[in-house]
């Protein structure tokens, strides 16, 4: 059976965040291609597939990790476009923020966010944390019917 791997799509402007996600999920073995991009209105032009975006492959990625503060527009607004479009709404969206603003946990929940973690500030902790995110989307996490999962490669 072919196994289609959908991309981890990751919206952060932080480099060293996304250094540490894309190592932390490498170390996890996920075979998913990771998508980073530094702010909101790439995310969108991405999810629409316009733009620099308009000729890839169709379909949705597997799982959105979002960061909260980022330049031109914010990922509560990205968040907010996901989940009122159709096309959208059923991708998984983890905040991952390092905002502890009590406003932006509740406003995450109240647009229909799948989870929301605040980033450890210690190396190891942060890693940790992707880990547990990563395996979660990858193992645990039962996507809605016509999804594919995330795959981890089996080990000899």
């Amino acid at each position: 059976m072919n196994t289609i791997l959908k991309c981890i799509l990751m919206v952060d402007d932080s480099p060293r965040d996304i250094e540490l996600t894309l190592d932390a999920l490498a170390h996890h073995n996920l075979a998913n291609e990771v998508v980073a991009l530094r702010d909101g209105v790439e995310a969108l032009d991405y999810l629409y597939r316009r733009g620099q975006f308009a000729d890839r492959s169709a379909g949705n990625p597997a799982v959105v990790l979002l960061d909260l503060k980022m330049p031109k527009v914010d990922g509560l607004e990205v968040l907010r476009q996901i989940k009122n479009d159709p096309q959208l709404k059923t991708i998984p969206v983890v905040v991952m923020t390092s905002s502890r603003e009590e406003q932006d946990l509740v406003t995450s929940y109240q647009l229909g966010v799948n989870a929301y973690i605040v980033k450890p500030v210690q190396f190891q902790a942060f890693v940790e944390a992707v880990k547990v995110v990563g395996a979660f989307w990858a193992v645990v996490n039962e996507p809605p019917p016509g999804s594919v999962r995330l795959v981890r490669p089996k080990t000899p």
